[in-house]
This record gives structure tokens, C-alpha cells and sequence, in this order.
């Protein structure tokens, strides 16, 4: 299981062999109006659209009063109907229970602590289910088959672990079904919704569980270091065998199938050359699976099915030059929503009729937002000081020639993540106004194979710092960037990679800003959430131990390196932050003033690891715009 600090702190190859081929097409369009910053951030129209079992209803979520809360429309009528209120925080994730019954989740000021609700869709008060002060729940299954129960993980007894319950939807009773003995850091269930699977840890070694019957003992069938990956991914329908995602004696991720009573792997089914595959696709219907997903520069599909791949296809060949992600469907799987998307176009959902071939549009997720006044983003990749090959993203602003353009470098969160191709706010309005935008999967993102991810094993501040820093220095000595005019711009682990590189590099970079990002790696671990406790040795062994790692640490940490930051920096941090805490900002904002340095510190008081109001994003992003325009000289 690859997984890190902040993977948790994330907001998840035909590669153009290099930049300057592919970025000349639209260099002779005019250059598009200047479009309002709230456009580019404000709360979609309608979003997240899923279909009841009987196909008979929709639900998604949409603001009311500048929060996303759930409605269901009747397909034939139209009918709508709102079902929550929520004025404080959005809707988080929601589900059909039944055809009659919606659960959803939602936490409170950012605590990300989150709370099951049930709601009838027919009306009435929401339900809450978990109604715990300072307890974050998980929905572990939603027992599709049974109508009055859901299963449900909890910390409840024990901050650090969850336990598993069974929740009776009529009486609001939690039986627990299994403890957590103190080192299990996940559960799985089998289609009958029978708890067969479960991982443990001891730091930096994870053993998987299993069990025949719920009614028999767990035993470990293997172990392996957390660097090897060896993961469940749901069992075949009849229970008996499992699909793994497992890099066992390879690089590379790939997905087989494993006999858990003989603790076996056995057949292959899919594997990628360059990249892992670890997502699968499946028809609950028949009973089958049906396809793998992976991503290179873009997603792509592979079927093992002929249904699923005809659905596919005759889906992408009515809308050419678009990528189609069918999202949810019926039971009978004829009703189905789908959605279209790129990388200059948010999105749009559609409903599709098989039966009829009929298609309706449901939504589009940004109608304000024109498509021919979005920059394309085109894949790179670029070759690091060490001689390893890097790939990233590069968005150019349109009806300009790319030629001494100023540059927003943007590292991603958690480091164990990656960025992919497709829409992007924050690249499409820094783009918009004049930049040049570069997001870059640096050594320890996820996705490129075992050896790339190690790679960034305690190499915050240097090996994955350096990979930023090179495709910087690549897209100046290309002449596309001006090196007077480079900033650096990330949230989470993309926040600690702004800091890092305003004390570390600060030639480079004529502005920083660093959001919700950590500056104390010390005081980081220190204060991890306590359901990440028992996966403290494994952080220490990626990101490096407080105190056989000491200097190393002290080397990495911008904050005590605050005097050697000579840039305008830009601060934002949520107060009820439970993964990067509020002191990680305070600590480099005092520093730098200390110094005597320009720092600009922006606090939200109802927000946690990342701004998810609508009205604190504006905030945000207007103070970056002005931040920009004063140290880039955008427009």
C-alpha cells in the first residue's frame, strides 16, 4: 500500500517529447477577455448526479444559499425536490440506500470529522446516525441488498482505530461486528457484505487478514514491507477469490487474481508497461468484470467485457474530441449517467436511455465558462539533473506567443499522489491571466511504478525538490518562461514544496504562496491526526525520524531557514485544520516578519485543510490574483 503523510493532505505515455512542438497552435488566436475570478471557482451549477436502482430517479447536489445540497428529480415528471439545508458547510458524499432513502455525510467547519445522515426522499428532517462530537466515521459498506442496515467504521472507542457497526437505519441502534485490536488500518467486505478482509500494520510492515466466514478468527495469509504493494480490491462475485493490485517482484502495479483459502495469486489480468493499474471496472448486474482504468497522460480503458466496451465506444463516437466517463447506472443497467470532459471544459452529465438510445443533458458543471477561451494543457516530460524523466503538465495562456511568459510552478499535494490531464481551475485563471502554468509529477508521485515513488523517499526539500526546480529551469532555457517573472504556488505537501523552494532557491522564484502547507516537519509529525498513529514508522521511514533523522530534518524545514527568504511570500491557512495544523503557518509567518520580510497571512476561521466555502474561496483567490499581479505582472 503506497501511501504518505500528506497523500492524506491531497485535494485523485504518449508524451509530447518536448514542450515546443505543441505550443505554438494557438498562438495566433486573440487573446480572450479577461474572465472574473469567481468564475473560475464558484460553486458548480449542478454536480454529482447519481441514479436510483430502479432508474426511476436522479439525485445531485446543487447550492442553496451558497452550499451544495443534495435534491432528487423524478425522471418522468421532472419533479424536484430539495432534501437538505445545509447553510454552514457542503453536503460532503452521498448515496441511494433503496430507492426511497438517501445517506450522506458531512462534517463541521473543516474538522473533517464526518458525521452520517439519512433522509427520505419524499421529505422530512435528515436523520444523523453517528451523532458523535469529535468521532470520524467511514460508510465501509452500504449493503445494497439490505434495506434496513448499513455497515460503518468508526473511532469511537479509540481515536487511533476504527471499529466496525452495523447500523439498524430503523432504530438508529450501532451493534459492533468486530474490534480493532489496535493495528488494523482497513476492513473489506465481500458481495454479501460479510467483513472477510482486513489490513494490519506494525509501522512499516502490513499483514493482510482473512476470514472464510464472519463467524471464524481472522488469519494473516501474507506480509510485506508498506513499500510493496498488495491490495484487495473487491472479490469476484461468487466470494471466493480476490482481485489484488500487487507490485510483488515488479515495478509497476498490476491487477490479478488471488485464492485467499489457499493463499495463492494466480492469473494475470492486466498490466501497463509504464504505468500502475490498480481500478477496476464491474457490472454488479451480471456478475462480472468488466474493465481496468489507468492513467498515462490521460485515462484509458481497457474492456474484457464486449457490453461495456460497445456502451463505451458508442458513447465517445456521439461526442468526438471528448473523454467519457460513464459514472453510475440502474440496476437493469439500461439508465445511465455519464459525464464529458476535457481539458479546456469542466464538465457536462448526460442521462442515456440504452433501450431508447436516447441521450438528455442533465448539466453543465460551468456553462459561464467558454471552452474557446480555456488554454489547452499538454503533457511533458523533462529530463531532472540525475538523469531521471520527469512528467508533468504545461498549460499556456492563449493568443500569446510563448516566448519570456511569466511562470506558476505548482507542485501537488500529498507527495504519494499525481496530477492528470483535464480541467483545472487554478491553471485555467492564472492562464487566463497571462501565466504560464507547469505541474510537475516529481519523483515520489504515485502512479509511475515502485522504484519512482521510493525515489522520494526523504527527499523533501532535495531529490523532489530539485525536480521542480529543473522543470523550471527546463521551461527557462527553452525560452518559453522569463526567469525574472517564476512563482511557485501549492496547497498541502505542494504548500511545504512553496516554502521550500522560497528559502532553498530563492534566485528562482520572485513570489511564493503556500496554502495550508506545512513548515515545520518536526512539529508536522508531531501533530498528525491520532488515526494516523499507527502509521507513524512509516512516515518516519519516507519522510525521515525526528530523531535519528534530526539534521536531515532541520536541513528540510523552511522555517528555519526563514532568513534566507528574500521573496514576497503569501500565507493561507484554515484554523480547524486537522491534518497541517494552524501552527505550521504561524510558525513560518512569524519567521519571516522576525526577518523582515513581506508576508501576507490569510486565516479562515470555519475552514479546515483546504477552503471548501464558497465565499472563503473568493477570498483566496482574489488575494492570489493581487499577489500575482503586484510580484508576476499578470494581468
Amino acid at each position: 500500500m503506497q501511501y504518505g503523510i500528506l497523500y492524506f493532505l491531497s485535494f485523485a505515455f504518449l508524451l509530447a517529447p518536448s514542450a515546443s512542438s505543441a505550443l505554438t497552435a494557438d498562438s495566433a488566436d486573440l487573446k480572450p477577455a479577461l474572465i472574473p475570478m469567481e468564475d473560475f471557482f464558484r460553486n458548480p451549477e449542478v454536480a454529482s448526479f447519481s441514479i436510483s436502482p430502479d432508474g426511476k430517479k436522479l439525485a445531485y447536489k446543487k447550492p442553496w444559499e451558497r452550499r451544495l445540497n443534495i435534491y432528487v428529480r423524478d425522471i418522468e415528471s421532472g419533479q424536484e425536490r430539495r432534501l437538505t439545508s445545509a447553510t454552514e458547510r457542503d453536503i460532503s458524499g452521498f448515496f441511494w440506500k433503496g430507492n426511497d432513502r438517501i445517506a450522506f455525510s458531512q462534517d463541521k467547519g473543516g474538522d473533517e470529522n464526518f458525521h452520517v445522515f439519512l433522509v427520505n426522499i419524499d421529505g422530512g428532517e435528515p436523520k444523523e446516525l453517528t451523532p458523535f462530537d469529535g468521532v470520524k466515521t467511514y460508510v465501509l459498506d452500504d449493503l445494497e441488498e439490505d434495506p434496513r442496515h448499513l455497515l460503518i467504521s468508526m473511532n469511537k472507542n479509540n481515536p487511533e482505530v476504527f471499529d466496525v457497526y452495523r447500523c439498524d437505519l430503523e432504530t438508529g441502534i450501532l451493534a459492533e461486528i468486530a474490534q480493532n485490536p489496535g493495528n488494523i488500518t482497513g476492513w473489506m467486505t465481500d458481495h454479501a457484505g460479510r467483513l472477510r478482509c482486513a489490513y494490519e500494520t506494525d509501522g512499516v510492515n502490513q499483514s493482510l487478514l482473512y476470514r472464510a466466514e464472519e463467524k471464524e478468527p481472522f488469519k494473516k495469509l501474507l506480509t510485506t514491507s508498506f513499500k510493496d504493494d498488495f491490495s484487495p480490491l473487491m472479490f469476484s462475485y461468487d466470494n471466493r477469490l480476490l482481485y489484488v493490485a500487487s507490485n510483488l517482484s515488479r515495478d509497476k502495479t498490476a491487477v490479478y487474481t488471488f485464492d485467499p483459502d489457499k493463499n495463492e495469486t494466480l492469473d494475470l489480468i492486466y498490466e501497463h508497461p509504464d504505468v500502475d493499474v490498480s481500478s477496476l471496472i464491474s457490472s454488479k448486474k451480471r456478475k462480472v468484470l468488466t474493465g481496468v482504468v489507468y492513467t498515462t497522460d490521460k485515462s484509458h480503458y481497457h474492456f474484457f467485457d464486449e457490453d461495456r466496451k460497445k456502451l463505451q465506444e458508442s458513447l465517445e463516437a456521439k461526442f468526438p474530441g471528448y473523454d467519457v466517463a460513464v459514472l453510475d447506472m440502474d440496476d437493469d443497467e439500461k439508465r445511465v449517467i455519464f459525464a464529458t470532459y476535457g481539458d479546456r471544459m469542466r464538465g457536462v452529465y448526460y442521462f442515456y436511455d440504452r433501450a431508447t438510445d436516447k441521450i438528455e443533458k442533465l448539466a453543465d458543471l460551468a456553462p459561464w465558462l467558454k471552452e474557446e477561451q480555456m488554454a489547452p494543457m499538454t503533457p511533458i516530460q523533462f529530463t531532472a539533473r540525475d538523469g531521471l524523466t520527469v512528467h508533468g503538465y504545461l498549460t499556456l495562456p492563449l493568443g500569446v506567443e510563448p516566448k519570456g511568459l511569466p511562470l506558476v510552478v505548482i507542485p501537488h499535494g500529498g507527495p504519494s499522489a499525481r496530477d492528470t490531464w483535464g480541467f483545472d481551475s487554478e491553471a485555467q485563471f492564472l492562464a487566463n491571466r497571462g501565466a504560464a502554468v507547469l505541474q510537475v509529477n516529481f519523483r515520489g508521485s504515485t502512479g509511475y511504478g515502485k522504484a519512482f515513488w521510493e525515489a522520494g523517499f526523504k527527499q523533501w526539500g532535495k531529490g523532489m525538490q530539485n525536480d521542480v526546480t529543473d522543470g523550471a529551469r527546463w521551461l527557462i532555457d527553452q525560452g518559453i518562461v522569463d526567469k525574472k517573472r517564476v512563482a511557485i504556488y501549492g496547497g498541502s505537501y505542494g504548500g511545504y514544496s512553496a516554502l521550500a523552494g522560497a528559502a532553498f532557491t530563492p534566485d528562482l522564484y520572485a513570489c511564493a504562496v503556500s496554502y495550508v502547507g506545512p513548515s515545520n516537519i518536526f512539529t508536522l509529525l508531531e501533530s498528525i491526526p491520532p488515526y494516523w498513529e499507527p502509521l507513524r514508522d512509516m512516515e518516519y521511514e519516507m519522510i525521515g525520524d525526528p530523531v535519528k533523522d534530526k539534521a536531515l530534518l532541520e536541513e528540510v524545514s523552511p522555517v528555519f531557514h526563514a532568513d534566507r527568504i528574500k521573496i514576497p511570500l503569501l500565507v493561507a491557512q484554515g484554523a480547524n485544520d486537522p491534518r497541517v495544523k494552524k501552527a505550521e503557518s504561524d510558525q513560518i509567518v512569524e519567521a519571516v516578519k522576525k526577518a523582515g520580510k513581506d508576508v501576507v497571512y490569510l486565516v479562515k476561521d470555519d475552514e479546515g485543510h483546504g477552503f471548501h466555502n464558497e465565499e472563503n474561496r473568493f477570498d483566496f483567490y482574489r488575494a492570489m490574483e493581487d499577489f500575482f499581479r503586484k510580484h508576476l505582472g499578470l494581468r
